[in-house]
C-alpha cells in the first residue's frame, strides 16, 4: 500500500540509510546536505541548467499566411494537443509528488512542473504572436470538444491520471508513471517533427526555435520517469506497460494521420515508423525488449534540427546509465561574490 507522508513529521528520520523512494519516514524537509538519489538531483540541476522563458524566442518574422490550408489546420491541431500535454503535467505533477519521500525527487518534480508552465506560457505566447483573432485562439484551446479523436487521444490518459487520484493504490500508482513516461516520451514527438518540416522549408523558423526549447526539456523529462520506472521495474507489470504501449501507439498513429494531412515529406507510412521506432526506443530505455520488427526512423533529417542531445550517445548514458541508489555530498553552488 501507499503511505503518504505527513506536511511535516517531527518523528521522521533524514539520514540516508532511512531515506526511501515513496513509504519512507522522513521528515519531509528538504534535506540535501546529502543525496542519496543521485539521478533525480543531477536532473533537478540540468533542468535549471535549461531554464529560459518564451519571449527568448523571436517570433516577429513568422506568418502563418504562408502556410497551406492543410499545414494551418495542423498547426493549430497540433498546438491544441501540445497544449493539453503540458497544462495536464502541471496539474498532476503534485499528485505524484506528494507521494515521494526522498527530498531530492520532490524537487526535481518540483522543477519539471515549473517547465511545463513555461511550455503552456510559450504556447500562448505563440498563438498570441501568429493569429490575430481572439476567438480563432480560444479555438484552439478548446478544439478536444470538436475534434472526436482528439478527445479520445486526451481522455485516454487523463483518465489513467485520475484513477490513481480516486483509487491511490500501487497498481494505479505504477500506471501513472507509465502515463507519464508515455507522454513525455512518445506524445509530443511527431508534432514537434511537424514544425521542423516546417522549419526546413522555411516557414514559421520561430516557432520551431520556440519548440527546440520544449524538445530538450521534454528529453529531461523522459530521463526522469525512465528512472522512477526503472526503480519501480520489480513491482510493475510487464504486460501491462506493453498494453499501454501498443495502446498509445495505435493512438498516436490515428491522431497524426488525422491531423497531418496532405503536409509535405510526413506520409501515412512516415507516420506509423516513426511512432513505432520511437516507442522501440523508449522500451530499451527502461530495460524491456521492443515490439515492432522492420521499423526505421524515417525523420533523421528533422531530429537533427532540434538541436538536441537525443543522439549524442554519451548524453544519453549519462541520463540512463547512473545509478540511482549512490549518494554523494552535494556540493554548493559558488561564485555569486562576483555577480
Amino acid at each position: 500500500m501507499l503511505i503518504k507522508p505527513k506536511l511535516f513529521n517531527p518523528n521522521g528520520d533524514d539520514s540516508l540509510a532511512a531515506r526511501e523512494i515513496i513509504n519512507g519516514n522522513s521528515t519531509n524537509i528538504i534535506n540535501l546536505n546529502n543525496v542519496k538519489y543521485k539521478a533525480f538531483y543531477n536532473l533537478y540541476r540540468k533542468q535549471l541548467a535549461q531554464f529560459w522563458v518564451p519571449e527568448k524566442v523571436d517570433l516577429t518574422n513568422d506568418k502563418v499566411s504562408e502556410l497551406t490550408n492543410d499545414e494551418y489546420q495542423a498547426f493549430k491541431g497540433i498546438l491544441s494537443f501540445l497544449t493539453f500535454l503540458d497544462s495536464l503535467q502541471v496539474n498532476n505533477l503534485p499528485n505524484i509528488a506528494d507521494w515521494f519521500t526522498a527530498p531530492e525527487i520532490k524537487l526535481c518534480l518540483s522543477a519539471q512542473q515549473f517547465m511545463e508552465g513555461i511550455h503552456s506560457a510559450t504556447y500562448q505566447y505563440i498563438f498570441e504572436s501568429t493569429i490575430s483573432s481572439i476567438e480563432e485562439r480560444e479555438k484552439i484551446y478548446d478544439f478536444w470538444r470538436e475534434d472526436e479523436i482528439l478527445l479520445e487521444r486526451n481522455s485516454y490518459i487523463a483518465k489513467i491520471f485520475q484513477d490513481f487520484i480516486d483509487t491511490r493504490d500501487e497498481d494505479a500508482f505504477h500506471k501513472v508513471l507509465i502515463a507519464d513516461y508515455l507522454l513525455e516520451g512518445l506524445y509530443f514527438y511527431q508534432g514537434f517533427m511537424f514544425f521542423y518540416n516546417l522549419a526546413s522549408r522555411k516557414k514559421v523558423i520561430g516557432v520551431s526555435s520556440g519548440i527546440k526549447y520544449i524538445n530538450r526539456d521534454e528529453l529531461l523529462h523522459v530521463a526522469i520517469f525512465a528512472n522512477l520506472i526503472n526503480e519501480f521495474k520489480y513491482k510493475i507489470d510487464k504486460n501491462i506497460v506493453y498494453e499501454m504501449f501498443e495502446t498509445a501507439v495505435l493512438q498516436d498513429i490515428k491522431w497524426n494521420q488525422h491531423i497531418l494531412k496532405n503536409i509535405l515529406g510526413m506520409t501515412n507510412d512516415s507516420i506509423v515508423q516513426y511512432t513505432k521506432f520511437l516507442s522501440n526506443k523508449r522500451l530499451t530505455q527502461i530495460g524491456l525488449q521492443p515490439i515492432y520488427e522492420n521499423v526505421v526512423n524515417p525523420y533523421k533529417h528533422l531530429e537533427k534540427m532540434s538541436g538536441t542531445d537525443e543522439h549524442n550517445d554519451k548524453v544519453k548514458s549519462n541520463f540512463f546509465e547512473t545509478t540511482v541508489t549512490n549518494y554523494n555530498l552535494s556540493s554548493a553552488i559558488t561564485g555569486y561574490d562576483r555577480i
